[in-house]
Parts: C-alpha cells; sequence; structure tokens
C-alpha cells in the first residue's frame, strides 16, 4: 500500500459516508498530514458546478445524459486529483464505485459503456482503499426525514436504493481485499474507531 494512498468512501445515501469521511479528515488534519478531501459530483470548481445541475430537484435527465455529467464532473476533478497524486493523501467522497452501482445497477445503464469512458478518463489511475457503508431501510428512511434539504438522488424508491446497496456490495466482494464493510446501523462512534485505525495502517 503506497503511503499517500487514494481513499474513497462508498454507499447509499444516510449511509454515513460523509461523516466518515469528514472524520478521518479531521484526524488527519490534527496529525498534520497532508491530505485533500473532495466529493464527487463536485469537488473542485467546474465539478460543484456540474453537481448543481445534476441534483438540481428540477433536473429530469435521461439516464445516459445522467451518466455522461457524472463522467464529465469526474474529468474535471481528475486535475485535482492527478496534481497530488502520490502527493498527498487523496480522501474522495464517492468515485469510480457509485456510477457502477446508481447508473448500472440502480438505473440499467449499459456496464460497458461506463467502463470504457471510466477508463478513458482515469487511465491508470487507481482507487488503493474503499469504505463501503452500509444501511438498513428503516434507518435510511429515519435519517433522510431529519434532512433540511433534499436533492433529486434522495427521492428515489427503496428498491432503486436496495438495487444500488446490492451492486455495492457485489463489487466489494468481487475486490474484497481493498474493501471494509462498514455497518452503518452499529453505533457511530464504534465505526469512527474501527475506521480510523485501519486509516493509520493504510498510511
Amino acid at each position: 500500500m503506497y503511503k499517500k494512498p487514494i481513499i474513497v468512501f462508498e454507499g447509499i445515501e444516510c449511509s454515513g459516508k460523509s461523516h466518515h469521511i469528514l472524520k478521518v479528515s479531521n484526524f488527519l488534519k490534527k496529525k498534520k498530514i497532508d491530505h485533500i478531501k473532495i466529493r464527487e459530483p463536485g469537488g473542485s470548481l467546474n465539478s460543484e458546478k456540474i453537481r448543481n445541475l445534476i441534483l438540481n430537484k428540477k433536473s429530469n435527465f435521461a439516464k445516459n445524459t445522467d451518466l455522461l455529467l457524472y463522467l464529465a464532473a469526474r474529468s474535471e476533478n481528475l486535475v485535482l486529483i492527478k496534481k497530488y497524486f502520490r502527493k498527498r493523501i487523496i480522501l474522495i467522497d464517492r468515485f469510480i464505485d457509485s456510477t457502477i452501482a446508481y447508473q448500472h445497477f440502480g438505473l440499467g445503464v449499459n456496464l460497458n459503456l461506463i467502463k470504457i469512458i471510466n477508463n478513458y478518463i482515469l487511465g491508470s489511475l487507481k482507487v488503493d482503499f474503499t469504505f463501503l457503508n452500509i444501511v438498513n431501510n428503516k434507518n435510511m428512511a429515519k435519517r433522510l426525514k431529519l434532512r433540511k434539504n433534499l436533492n433529486r438522488y434522495d427521492k428515489f424508491d427503496r428498491k432503486f436504493y436496495n438495487k444500488v446497496q446490492k451492486g455495492f456490495l457485489k463489487l466489494a466482494k468481487n475486490n474484497n481485499k481493498k474493501y471494509q464493510i462498514i455497518d452503518s446501523n452499529s453505533d457511530i462512534k464504534l465505526n469512527e474507531i474501527l475506521i480510523q485505525k485501519k486509516i493509520e495502517k493504510l498510511i
């Protein structure tokens, strides 16, 4: 494992990934360890513009358009990622697997199309480790109700999220040495400790 790895936090809505990536970033700051934290879609200036378009509640894109917008946002982010690749730890809130889980397993977009464009954009760049956060339907629904602002992807039905989460788990199973599954139905503080210990080993 590289000492300046790319570490991704994946999971469906309300699975705790954004909470945990923030905790890890704060932990690294306290240790004075150089890192960057970005999200997808978003991160860079242009990618954030695309994010606003994708997640706008009034947007109603065809599924292939959605895919291309997500990958366009990633293309913009890669300028930033490549700048710091192996120079700083890179923390990413959603990345490649979210595209496959949501667009392919969730919306039925052709997997080969996703892989071809994604591989072209990424080139040889690969993720070093992924924390996959999972959540059950009951807790997801309860947490969604607490959100003040819901975006377009917060409003799919439970069947959709079930398909997406199963997709994530399938990806994790196929590459389990580079994944750690975090059960966000468990105590959040225990999960924070679990993730921090793994981060210490990774860096």
